[in-house]
């Protein structure tokens, strides 16, 4: 699987991933062959590139829910840029609303975990991308903390705008979430705030956003003037728009993965509220049977078992000497530990399913 540029697309080149439009009509199946139609399509939706399978490649596996996951993902993308858009117009924005009753209907009262997948961003869609995956972590991390419906509707609606100003940032600065350095934070926050500010009274959304972004910024941006109390929407927020941030699939960044993220949240609970860390993780599959992995020892291996009790101690069978790590257990810990989870091409976390039939 190689990564294509719309620029460098050939007709007859075959799909690794679907297509779909803004209504969520499939327009290319995988391992459909791209036609001169379809570049012009691709270019049209502004899409900055696809995954293209190699000549003699067979089609990865990718389940149906990754599937209807990117399929709303694609829905949801193009619904919530008319909607800031139009703000930032000064307009009243017509779908947020509905959207956010969809999203919660959808994610935000599930008891299972679902399959996170990161799509590829640009500085120019990076905005509208980033606020619909924070919403989606938001509902599912609220749900598990217990939110009731006015609460976990402020909380998605305010994720669905919580980066509004940054539409008006520099490419450069829109994608950029580490490393900013005091000129680029001051002018990220007076954008944050500008779209704060954008938001009208009279778009008939929830009583609390506006107080609930304004607090977020202030974390974010303005340590000195944070609150000493934070609600638990902000918490919320906050956690889930940094797994985001962390995971998120940019050109020429190469993404944290999933077990990274975990580790800075947990590494900050001054930060990111432990509870809520924890809700996250119990949201999304990050260490499950059959996913691959890179052990301390410098062994691949495959996860057989979840730790529930702590995400980052599964059992782990090692490649090498065909040895089974119970990661719990402390004096294994302290001789292995996971380094890393594999990935594949286009970021998925690398399942094996066959390998672990063999040994279940």
């Amino acid at each position: 699987m190689i990564y294509v540029k719309a620029e460098d697309l050939k007709v007859g080149m075959r799909l690794a991933r679907p297509i779909y439009n803004k209504k969520g009509t499939l327009l290319y199946g995988r391992n459909d062959k791209i036609t001169k139609q379809g570049i012009e399509s691709v270019k049209n939706f502004g899409l900055i590139g696809l995954y293209i399978l190699e000549p003699a490649e067979p089609l990865p596996p990718m389940s149906e829910e990754e599937i209807e996951f990117e399929r709303y993902q694609t829905i949801g993308v193009f619904s919530i840029k008319g909607d800031l858009d139009a703000i930032m117009q000064n307009k009243s924005p017509a779908n947020l609303i509905k959207q956010a009753d969809e999203l919660i209907s959808r994610f935000g009262n599930l008891y299972h975990k679902i399959s996170f997948n990161q799509n590829l961003r640009s500085p120019e869609d990076y905005v509208y991308k980033h606020s619909l995956n924070v919403a989606i972590l938001s509902a599912l991390i609220s749900h598990r903390a217990g939110f009731g419906v006015v609460e976990q509707t402020e909380v998605v609606v305010a994720a669905l705008l919580h980066d509004l100003g940054k539409l008006k940032l520099k490419p450069a600065l829109k994608g950029k979430t580490e490393a900013l350095n005091d000129e680029e934070m001051a002018v990220v926050a007076r954008a944050v705030i500008t779209g704060v500010d954008k938001i009208s009274n009279a778009y008939n959304l929830p009583a609390g956003v506006k107080g609930t972004l304004m607090q977020l910024c202030q974390l974010q941006y303005l340590p000195e003037n944070a609150p000493d109390k934070i609600s638990d929407v902000v918490k919320v927020l906050m956690v889930a728009n940094a797994y985001d941030e962390y995971t998120a699939m940019q050109l020429d960044i190469d993404p944290h993965t999933e077990v990274e993220a975990i580790r800075m949240l947990q590494s900050r609970p001054d930060l990111y509220d432990p509870a809520m860390v924890r809700h996250l993780v119990n949201s999304v599959k990050i260490l499950y049977p059959g996913v691959c992995v890179e052990l301390t020892n410098f062994e691949k291996g495959l996860v057989l078992n979840e730790n529930i009790n702590d995400i980052l101690k599964p059992i782990v069978l090692g490649f090498t000497h065909n040895q089974i790590y119970n990661l719990d257990n402390d004096s294994v810990f302290a001789e292995v530990q996971i380094k890393n989870i594999m990935k594949t091409m286009d970021n998925r976390i690398k399942v094996d399913p066959e390998r672990l039939k063999e040994y279940m």
